[in-house]
């Protein structure tokens, strides 16, 4: 690291005020504290001094995702062999699955991050560290079989409609990925829904078909451990739900990876357990009604089965949590979560056409958390004044 310093040091008179590349500032710094913590120090007053800054929290919630991306390469090339009846080695399967989701990775950093530089150098102001995470979210979210060019629009869109027309990262009224994920759902559905996106090869290679559980269960069929006897069906058992043998997003199907990525943003107090929590219990109430009215496929599955399925556990986790758009109250999280996880179940039972609702669900309450913490401040100022006035009394 001490070679990597010298090197910075040596280049930045260069972009210091009266160098060459003076222009370029805020690319050296962006990449800079990305590399070092920033040498600025506080010079007076009373401040909160912590070794932790922006860019090293955002690389602990990319660091917290690996997991899930580790994974989701890994179901890649399962999904795809299991049913082409190939029998490769784990290795094999894990570099099927590399070579199409990096790809996907990379256009999604490049795009964003690209735009985020240029933005910063128009300004003035230092690169915002936002897209750190934005740009792992925005994959994970995605099929395998997205086109490239269609992950660079809503990187795009994401972080110029997002993002920059709110004022940048820390301003953004929606989760930039989300937003994006939106995008792309309502600009181009048939490649973000339906039966071919979500294993690789599903539309162009013989006996592969990317029906997920949610769409066999939208469509009145229950392939969650039962012996499924129609042509085509799949059936998984429910250890296969949570450890992720399932079709789907490419980070969003392995339940256990997304619990050890909660865990490391728990236990750095990165991200909210009251969030966390309260989406499942919102989610689990919502299960719960509908089991006890159950007349399909998707009602009748028990409660506890969907927080297993789809995005609900990734969003829960890695969305519902974002501290700009989230509620930031104490009593307005758990407000704002158990809301997340009740719309999610109930979107994603009663849109059949659509049998995943945590993006709308989340996107929903992004818009409605400052509402909630205002009424959480109103009703805290409310209880003092009564309480001040009953001691003047």
């Amino acid at each position: 690291m001490k070679a990597i310093q010298k090197i910075f040091d040596n280049i930045k008179p260069n972009f210091q005020k009266g160098g060459k590349l003076e222009k370029l500032h805020s690319v050296y710094d962006g990449f800079y504290t990305f590399m070092f913590v920033p040498a600025e120090v506080t010079k007076s007053g009373t401040h909160v001094r912590d070794t932790i800054d922006m860019k090293r929290t955002m690389i602990i919630v990319v660091l917290a995702m690996v997991p899930a991306l580790l994974f989701g390469m890994w179901n890649v090339g399962y999904q795809h062999f299991v049913q082409t009846g190939a029998d490769v080695s784990f290795m094999e399967t894990f570099m099927f699955g590399a070579i199409r989701v990096l790809p996907i990775v990379v256009v999604s950093y490049g795009v964003g991050l690209a735009i985020e530089f240029a933005v910063a150098q128009m300004k003035g102001h230092p690169i915002n560290e936002g897209y750190l995470v934005s740009g792992m979210l925005i994959p994970l979210v995605l099929p395998v079989d997205i086109p490239l060019w269609m992950v660079a629009a809503a990187s795009a869109f994401a972080v110029i409609i997002g993002k920059e027309v709110f004022g940048g990262s820390g301003m953004n009224l929606l989760n930039p990925a989300l937003t994006a994920r939106a995008f792309l759902f309502f600009a181009y559905p048939t490649y973000m829904s339906g039966n071919r996106v979500w294993v690789a090869d599903s539309g162009t290679v013989d006996g592969v078909t990317g029906e997920t559980i949610l769409g066999s269960l939208a469509a009145g069929t229950n392939v969650v451990g039962t012996a499924v006897e129609e042509a085509g069906m799949r059936s998984y058992s429910v250890m296969d739900t949570f450890l992720g043998f399932i079709p789907g997003s490419i980070g969003e199907t392995s339940t256990l990876a997304i619990i050890i990525g909660a865990a490391i943003l728990i236990l750095t107090g990165i991200g909210s357990w009251r969030i966390m929590l309260s989406a499942l219990i919102g989610g689990a109430v919502m299960g719960f009604i509908f089991n006890a009215f159950a007349v399909n496929a998707l009602m009748s599955l028990p409660w506890w089965q969907h927080m297993f399925l789809g995005g609900f556990a990734f969003g829960v986790v890695f969305m519902a949590t974002d501290p700009v758009s989230a509620a930031q109250t104490i009593k307005g999280k758990w407000i704002y979560g158990f809301l997340v996880g009740f719309f999610a179940i109930m979107i994603r039972v009663f849109n059949p056409a659509y049998p995943e609702g945590i993006m709308l669900a989340i996107l929903l309450m992004n818009v409605f958390a400052p509402l909630i913490d205002h009424y959480v401040v109103e009703g805290n100022v409310k209880k003092r004044l009564k309480r001040l006035n009953s001691v003047k009394a």
